[in-house]
């Protein structure tokens, strides 16, 4: 059981953490692979080792899909908690198109201290604010994380970003456990085999040589 316990917290965890590095700019690939090698470890340990393939395919589905929620709500709700409030004008608003041919916003800020910005989707520019408008950035004490945006100057973390993440976490989690404390030998694999397709058939020439 301790076993099956530790996977089952040890890869959440990971992909959480694997999230989280991804929204700094220069650690985007290694939490992004990150992401990946907890997802692929999901479907080894749950289909490979425990032989729970249905389980396997949840599981890994669930922590791909918990890497995605988990970095930019985790990102919101640790700059919003403990990020500094500076007071911006929108100057201009528009799109750039990246190196895969999508179209995305850009808000380009001016703060109080002078500094101009081009803000991203991920600092939660997707196109609402509009030239001349006021806002409020959270900028991370630490310089880590790129400043979030917001209309006003609210700390509260949508709620629906919390439950899903929230969700995941414990989707993933319960379907690992699940696999492993009900996890098939490889005895049992072959068993099961057998009974399905019966004993294997000799070949002809092992029947003709016989």
């Amino acid at each position: 059981m301790l076993n099956t316990l530790l996977w089952a917290v040890a890869i959440p965890l990971v992909t959480v953490v694997g999230a989280v590095l991804a929204q700094v700019s220069w650690l985007l690939w290694i939490g992004a692979g990150i992401g990946l090698i907890a997802g692929a470890a999901a479907a080894i340990v749950a289909g490979g080792v425990w032989h729970r393939a249905g389980a396997a395919t949840l599981a890994a589905v669930a922590t791909f899909a918990l890497g995605l929620f988990s970095g930019p709500t985790l990102y919101e709700a640790y700059a919003k908690r403990y990020g500094e409030k500076v007071d911006a004008l929108v100057a201009d608003t528009g799109n750039r198109v990246n190196a895969k041919g999508t179209e995305l916003d850009v808000c380009r800020v001016v703060d109080t201290s002078g500094e101009v910005q081009d803000l991203s989707n991920q600092q939660n520019c997707h196109g609402q604010f509009k030239p001349k408008q006021h806002i409020i950035l959270f900028k991370d004490p630490l310089g880590a994380f790129k400043p979030w945006a917001e209309a006003t100057d609210d700390r509260g973390v949508d709620a629906v970003s919390l439950s899903a993440t929230g969700g995941l976490l414990v989707v993933t989690t319960s379907t690992l456990f699940y696999a492993g404390m009900r996890r098939r030998s490889s005895q049992e694999m072959d068993a099961k085999k057998l009974r399905k397709y019966g004993p294997p058939r000799r070949s002809a020439e092992s029947s003709g040589a016989g």
